[in-house]
């Protein structure tokens, strides 16, 4: 049953690794053998079946969530968001230019700030107003120094979840917080402001992150709304250096587009296992779905096109990660790390050891793949 529907059907789009594979055959064989008594036996057998077959279930779902990485707990398993809503009270939009964070706090002159130990992580509602896309709350995360009676214009992290997903995925399963607190410790409480917005407009929509009749408007939903919204509500740098994405598998493929087509919007994207460029899985239905049919237009939407047409890049930096044994999409990672190189994009290649397309790659790519794109923010040592 596992061989049929991941090697021969491929269900999932993705490899499972030998542990997934076991709990998921160790499952259906449960369950299977619970079934089974169900028949011609005796009142006591049925009944301990009929107990057994949740017991099966959920002994296979911790096993696969064990090794995929994906929920810490039973709200994350049912999509609660753990977070409050952000209060944005003391700060204000501010666009500045440059690089040089430090030299953008309000009050140079004074004491340094006395800065918290950690950021804060909490929900806000990004308005559609262009694109009126469907979208859902957004998580965003503000760096120690941002929390300061005078924070200074800080660099900008879009980072966006898998699909099926939700923005606070990459905050609960991808650890984004954990990791930017981190290095802020070492940097004097500075890094960038992360926000996770919703590209998708529900869990099991995948607009690709490109303006469509039938998705709906998602790029615009992130290139318009959400960068107007940050600009506007927090303090923040007008470089495309300071801008980056992050984004794990649809994500990723997103973060890749974005940074591959807008070189003058985003100056990096870190993408834990990216496709090759926008995809529903069947080139003909992503075609006539995602971009009205017109084949022309899935063409220029790919990032290879899009590398091509912007070769040679200025300033830009684009870190590619893949797991050790996801041998998809690590192929697709070199061939756009190499597509990358030779539009002169300043390209780093990244291997989770021992992990597949799960979020253990995400965390490990995140980890050792931020600090390339923390230097091109201008937020290195």
């Amino acid at each position: 049953m596992v061989w049929l529907f991941t090697d021969v059907l491929d269900v999932f789009g993705v490899a499972l690794t030998p542990v997934t594979t076991l709990w998921t055959a160790l499952g259906f064989g449960g369950v299977s053998l619970a079934i089974a008594n169900l028949f011609r036996s005796r009142w006591w057998r049925k009944v301990i079946a009929v107990i057994s077959i949740p017991v099966f279930v959920a002994a296979a779902f911790c096993g696969i969530n064990a090794d995929f990485g994906a929920y810490r707990n039973l709200n994350d398993a049912l999509g609660v968001i753990p977070y409050k809503a952000l209060d944005l009270h003391a700060e204000r939009g501010e666009v500045v230019a440059g690089t040089d964070w430090k030299a953008t706090v309000a009050d140079p002159a004074g004491d340094p700030p006395a800065v918290p130990a950690k950021g804060e992580v909490g929900k806000v509602r990004i308005p559609a107003t262009e694109s009126r896309f469907p979208a859902r709350e957004a998580v965003v995360y503000l760096p120690p120094i941002a929390l300061t009676a005078h924070p200074p214009a800080l660099p900008v992290l879009y980072a966006l979840s898998g699909q099926p997903g939700a923005p606070a995925d990459v905050f609960t399963a991808g650890d984004v917080a954990t990791t930017m607190d981190a290095f802020a410790k070492t940097h004097g409480g500075y890094a960038p402001i992360v926000v996770a917005a919703d590209q998708l407009g529900g869990p099991g929509r995948n607009p690709m992150c490109v303006d469509s009749r039938d998705y709906g408007n998602s790029a615009t939903y992130l290139l318009a709304d959400v960068r107007n919204w940050v600009r506007s509500n927090l303090r923040v740098s007008g470089d495309p250096a300071g801008w980056g994405v992050f984004g794990y598998s649809q994500g990723a493929t997103c973060a890749v587009q974005f940074a591959a087509e807008r070189p003058d919007l985003f100056g990096s994207a870190l993408a834990s296992s990216s496709e090759l460029g926008p995809t529903l899985g069947n080139e003909e239905l992503t075609i006539a779905t995602g971009f009205g049919g017109s084949k022309a237009a899935y063409e220029k939407a790919q990032p290879a096109a899009q590398m091509k047409a912007n070769a040679p890049y200025r300033d830009t930096v684009m870190v590619f990660g893949s797991g050790q044994n996801d041998a998809k999409y690590s192929a697709f990672a070199r061939t756009l790390y190499q597509n990358a190189q030779k539009a002169g994009i300043h390209a780093e290649l990244l291997t989770s050891p021992g992990t597949a397309h799960d979020w253990k790659t995400v965390r490990y790519v995140l980890a050792h793949g931020f600090p390339a794109i923390a230097a091109q923010m201008g937020l290195g040592s």
